[in-house]
């Protein structure tokens, strides 16, 4: 065999050897829903939103912060499979960011809706709950001490757009007391501004308030409407489950979060996470 055609064939071999040396690094990396991996370890971006103190928020170091936050954070310890990324962004990122793959997770405090079982998977464990209840002016506090009060009082609520979750809890209270209901009626959303202005002009006589807002609008000194702090009372009603969404490919994901929860569960850290952000079992206000 003459000295060129050895050179030829030592080139096809070294040709083949490169080949094969790219498709076996290229073999090594397991990708998942979104592409991304390491090393077998898929990657879960998870999406929270900023300001919603004490559930998902940045705090002063800059870090992904809050209850919900924490929870998962807690999840991903038990799922060593997953490499969990924090990404805070806003509210409408969220949804369509884990409506289009772009993220797996989203927290945001978010309550089941028709309109959002179509678009994300819903775990079957809640991961919070928010306490909602009725805004009413303070001269009516003798009267107004409950949901069924209020109904026997006058059952004027503030209308409510029936794509909110907030309109079928009432629908719910009221198959629940039909002799006493509240008086439920549709409407487009509005500033909270003139939910609160309405309670105290007299057109309506409460306002179904989520608790966490009534705090930072009302209560605080820097609320946006503490004006209003001298004329308006709360009281709670019930706490509606929360859940993370998931994308809809991310099913089995879901399946395993459900399961990492019910051991956060059985081992008193979730327990040990509500005292820390919201300083009391908040799970104990949910109704069937």
């Amino acid at each position: 065999m003459d000295l060129g055609k050895i050179r030829r064939m030592a080139g096809v071999f070294l040709t083949a050897a490169l080949a094969l040396s790219i498709v076996g690094c290229g073999g090594n990396k397991n990708a998942d829903s979104n592409g991304s991996s390491d090393g077998g370890t898929k990657t879960v971006r998870v999406a929270h939103t900023q300001t919603y103190v004490p559930y998902d928020y940045v705090n002063e170091k800059g870090e992904s912060d809050g209850f919900e936050v924490a929870v998962m954070k807690e999840v991903a310890k038990l799922l060593p499979q997953y490499k969990f990324e924090f990404v805070p962004t806003s509210d409408d990122d969220l949804l369509i960011g884990v409506e289009s793959g772009k993220y797996d997770v989203g927290t945001k405090g978010a309550w089941v809706t028709e309109q959002r079982k179509e678009k994300f998977v819903f775990p079957k464990q809640p991961i919070s709950a928010s306490i909602i209840g009725l805004t009413f002016r303070k001269d009516n506090q003798e009267k107004i001490k409950d949901m069924e009060s209020f109904a026997k009082f006058s059952g004027k609520l503030v209308p409510i757009a029936p794509q909110n979750a907030q309109y079928a809890v009432i629908e719910n209270f009221n198959k629940e007391h039909a002799d006493t209901p509240v008086k439920l009626v549709s409407s487009e959303e509005f500033n909270i501004a003139d939910a609160y202005t309405w309670v105290l002009e007299g057109r309506y006589d409460a306002f179904l308030d989520i608790e966490l807002s009534y705090k930072n609008n009302v209560e605080k000194e820097d609320g946006a409407y503490h004006k209003f702090a001298d004329q308006l009372a709360y009281v709670r009603y019930k706490a509606i489950p929360t859940y993370p969404l998931f994308n809809k490919k991310d099913k089995q994901l879901a399946d395993e979060y459900d399961k990492a929860l019910q051991q956060l569960k059985d081992n008193g850290k979730l327990k040990e996470l509500e005292q820390k952000y919201f300083g009391e079992d908040i799970f104990q206000y949910v109704k069937d």
